[in-house]
């Protein structure tokens, strides 16, 4: 079984094939990202218009790219699956269309994809990752703990009640003066910390008895060491800080997590995995400290390879696999979501928003 992937829900243009026969772990046969950063720097963000026709130039070339690379035709196809949201609505609405044209003309089936699954079942497209497992999905926009019972079932232990990790890294780096985007950046600047303990920031939500996240306090943290600092920071200053950032996320996530795998075992007493998942599952340090707290807890900690921590076709079209399979098909009357939660029928968390 073969499946198309279309990605635009953000600042990546994307698209990749997968295949699987059925047994373990599936295989990329090809990935095509086209990342627009350079494009969204000037303005230290994504710009969403700009971001959106970025994908409308683009994608086609890319689809052609991805088949070419798979050595194959559109015939060669199974399934054509694009993220239907969450994200961008302009981008969303680029990479929908085109996928329903190409089922229209092709008579394929069409898979709406929900990009926060696209995360979440990479580690069963790299890894072959059983049900249920534990979900820590941490990205530019979302932060969260989930239990993973099966495709489309999902039940949410914790969520972020303000900004998400990955937006933390992001305007802590734009306050440190160190540029966009804020997470390679900050992790680059750590690497060089002589001091790592230096400044005291807060750990959000440690000791909570629930598992949800707050990143708000810690950005405010920041800004508050560099205005004591007269406001300009040395590469001493901006090192040791960004390693002091990364000890208190890390100590977050843990502490966090910690919480998240006692309730994960009440329910699943033989489940015993945790995936980390999304742009921030990149990070060498939390992944370090990820893996050693699943260590020492009985777990195993499953990361996707670097290159598909990050948005890419290849997670669209597993997601899409694994839906078609399944027989979980949509219609070329699906409309994108700007806002698609992985569990709805979770209870709002305050102040969260989009977020939760």
């Amino acid at each position: 079984m073969k499946v198309l992937g279309i990605e635009t829900s953000c600042d990546e243009t994307a698209a990749a094939i997968v295949e699987s026969d059925g047994e373990g772990p599936g295989r990329v046969l090809s990935n095509v990202v086209l990342s627009q950063l350079d494009d969204h720097r000037p303005y230290g963000g994504v710009v969403p218009e700009i971001a959106a026709r970025a994908h409308l130039q683009h994608l086609d070339g890319l689809v052609r790219q991805a088949l070419d690379q798979a050595g194959l035709g559109l015939a060669g196809l199974d399934g054509v699956a694009a993220t239907a949201g969450p994200g961008l609505i302009g981008g969303v609405m680029v990479g929908v269309m085109t996928a329903k044209a190409i089922c229209a003309v092709t008579r394929l089936p069409f898979m709406a994809v929900n990009h926060l699954e696209g995360h979440a079942l990479t580690a069963r497209l790299t890894h072959g990752v059983s049900f249920p497992f534990l979900l820590l999905l941490v990205s530019g926009g979302h932060c969260q703990l989930l239990a993973v019972e099966g495709v489309g079932r999902y039940r949410r232990l914790g969520t972020t009640i303000d900004d998400a990790v990955g937006e933390a890294f992001d305007k802590s780096a734009k306050i440190m003066g160190l540029g966009y985007p804020g997470g390679p950046l900050m992790e680059k600047a750590a690497a060089g910390a002589t001091d790592p303990g230096r400044f005291d920031l807060p750990v959000p939500m440690k000791g909570r008895p629930d598992c949800d996240f707050s990143f708000s306090g810690l950005k405010t943290a920041v800004r508050r060491h560099v205005e004591m600092l007269g406001g300009t920071l040395g590469d001493a200053d901006r090192a040791d800080l960004a390693a002091s950032f990364h000890k208190a996320v890390g100590d977050s996530l843990i502490d966090r997590c910690t919480r998240a795998m006692k309730l994960f075992k009440q329910d699943f007493p033989t489940g015993g995995t945790l995936v980390v998942a999304g742009g921030v599952a990149a990070n060498q340090v939390l992944r370090g400290r990820l893996t050693d707290l699943c260590r020492r807890r009985g777990f195993d900690c499953v990361a996707p390879p670097m290159g598909l921590c990050t948005d890419n076709g290849a997670m669209i079209a597993w997601a899409g696999l694994e839906r078609l399979r399944l027989g979980l098909t949509d219609g070329p009357d699906f409309a994108p979501r700007p806002r698609w939660p992985l569990d709805p029928t979770a209870k709002a968390a305050p102040f969260a928003g989009v977020k939760a």
